[in-house]
C-alpha cells in the first residue's frame, strides 16, 4: 500500500513538472492555440452542417471553412489596420500645430471660453487651463505615435501567430471533439460540473463576440460615417478608435465624439454639431439598448462591472485579444465559484441578516433565532353571557291542587 501510494505521488510529480516545461516551451504559442479553440468551439457548428453537405469529408469542410476566414475577415482586416495606422500618424501630426496656434492666439482662445457658463469664474484660470490643455493633447500625441510604433513592430508578429492559429484551427475543427473528450477525461471534476463550464465557455464566448464585436463595428462605422460628414479629419481612425470604446458600460464611444461635438460648438459650426448628435447620440447610443438583447440573449448572465472589469483587466493582460478573453475569464470566475459553492454546501454555514437590529437577530457569536410567527392583534372581549335563574314552579290549578289532596287523604286515613 505505501509502494503504491510512492507510486502515485512520484507519477503526479512527473506530471505536472513535464506539463509545466512543456507549456513554457510553447508559451508563445498559447494564444494562438487558445484562439484557435475560440473560433473552432463557434465555428463547429458550421463544419459539421458543411460536412454533411459535401459527404462527410471534414479535412475538405475544415479547408474550405479556413479560406472563408482569410477571405473574409482576415485580409478585410489587414486592410483596415492599414487605413487606421495611417490616420492615426495624419492625426497625431495634426494635432500639436493645432493646439500650439489656439495657445498662441489669445483672442481666438478668448472667443473660445465666451461660451462656457460661469466665463467671469473662469476667466482667472484661463492661462493654466490653457497650459494643460496643450500638456494633455502633447501626451495623447506622444502615446498615439508610441502605439503605433508598437503596432508596427508587432505586425510580423501578428501575421505568424494568425498562421499558427489557423494551422491549429484546422485540426481542432477536424478532431476537436476526440481532443476536447480526452482533456474532459483528465479533468478530475465531476461530468456536470465539466459540463457546466464547457458550456459557460461557449456560451459567453458567443455572446462576447456577437455582442461586443457586432455592436463595436456597427458603431464604429456610425460613428465614423458621421466623423466624415462633419469634416473631422481620420474618419477611419476615429471609428476604430470608438468601436473599441464602445465595450465600456454606459459612456461607450460618448468618450470619443462628446469632445468633438464640444470643440464643434464652440468653433460654432452647428451643421458639425447636428450630424454628431443625430447619428452619434440618437442612432449609435441606442443601438446598443436595442441590438444587444436580441444578439446576446440571457447567454452571458454578467454584471456589467465584471464585463466592464473583465475587458479592460484582459486588454492591459493580453492585449486587442483581450475584448474577447477577458469576458471568458470573468464567466468562468464567476462559475467556479457558483460550483464551489454547491459542493461545498453541506459545509458552509447560513448567512443571517448583516444590517439592522431587527427582532428575531441574533448577538454576534450566536446561532440566528428561529423566526417568530406574526403575533395576532388580540380580539376585543366579548361579554360573557347572563347566567339564567332558575324561576320558581309555577302553582298549581285549583283543580289539580283538590286532586292531589284527596289522593293523600286515604294515606293519611290508614296510617
Amino acid at each position: 500500500m505505501k509502494r503504491e501510494l510512492v507510486n502515485k505521488v512520484v507519477l503526479l510529480v512527473l506530471v505536472l513538472f513535464i506539463s509545466g516545461l512543456f507549456l513554457g516551451m510553447i508559451r508563445q504559442f498559447l494564444m494562438p492555440i487558445f484562439m484557435a479553440g475560440i473560433f473552432a468551439a463557434i465555428l463547429s457548428p458550421a463544419h459539421r452542417w458543411l460536412s454533411g453537405k459535401i459527404g462527410g469529408r471534414g479535412n475538405l469542410a475544415s479547408i474550405l471553412i479556413i479560406v472563408g476566414i482569410v477571405l473574409l475577415v482576415l485580409i478585410p482586416l489587414s486592410l483596415l489596420i492599414g487605413v487606421v495606422v495611417a490616420q492615426a500618424i495624419s492625426v497625431s501630426q495634426s494635432v500639436s500645430p493645432w493646439v500650439q496656434s489656439f495657445i498662441q492666439q489669445p483672442t481666438a482662445v478668448t472667443a473660445y471660453l465666451e461660451h462656457l457658463p460661469y466665463y467671469e469664474q473662469i476667466m482667472p484660470y484661463r492661462a493654466l487651463i490653457i497650459e494643460k490643455a496643450g500638456q494633455a493633447v502633447g501626451n495623447l500625441s506622444t502615446f498615439l505615435i508610441n502605439s503605433l510604433s508598437v503596432v508596427t513592430m508587432q505586425t510580423v508578429t501578428a501575421v505568424f501567430s494568425s498562421v499558427i492559429m489557423l494551422y491549429v484551427m484546422f485540426y481542432f475543427l477536424t478532431m476537436g471533439s476526440a481532443l476536447l473528450t480526452k482533456i474532459l477525461y483528465f479533468l478530475p471534476l465531476h461530468d456536470r460540473d465539466e459540463r457546466r463550464l464547457l458550456d459557460r465557455f461557449t456560451s459567453v464566448t458567443k455572446a462576447t463576440l456577437k455582442g461586443t464585436m457586432i455592436i463595436g463595428a456597427l458603431q464604429g462605422c456610425i460613428c465614423g460615417s458621421a466623423f466624415a460628414l462633419a469634416g473631422i479629419q481620420g474618419p477611419v481612425f476615429w471609428g476604430t478608435v470608438m468601436a473599441v470604446m464602445s465595450i465600456v458600460p454606459v459612456f461607450g464611444a460618448a468618450i470619443v465624439w462628446l469632445p468633438a461635438l464640444i470643440i464643434l460648438a464652440l468653433k460654432g459650426e452647428l451643421l458639425g454639431v447636428g450630424i454628431l448628435t443625430v447619428l452619434c447620440g440618437a442612432v449609435a447610443g441606442n443601438l446598443d439598448n436595442v441590438l444587444r438583447p436580441r444578439l446576446v440573449g440571457k447567454d452571458i448572465e454578467m454584471h456589467d462591472l465584471f464585463v466592464l472589469f473583465g475587458t479592460l483587466g484582459g486588454i492591459s493582460l493580453f492585449g486587442i485579444l483581450g475584448i474577447i478573453i477577458g469576458p471568458i475569464i470573468a464567466a468562468l470566475f464567476i462559475t467556479i465559484w457558483e460550483i464551489y459553492g454547491k459542493v461545498f454546501a453541506p459545509y458552509l454555514p447560513e448567512v443571517g441578516p448583516l444590517f439592522g437590529t431587527g427582532q428575531g437577530e441574533a448577538p454576534p457569536g450566536e446561532p440566528p433565532a428561529e423566526p417568530l410567527e406574526p403575533r395576532a392583534s388580540p380580539e376585543p372581549a366579548t361579554p360573557a353571557p347572563p347566567v339564567a335563574c332558575p324561576e320558581p314552579p309555577e302553582p298549581p290549578a285549583n283543580g289539580e291542587e283538590e286532586t292531589v289532596r284527596k289522593n293523600d287523604e286515604p294515606a293519611d286515613s290508614a296510617s
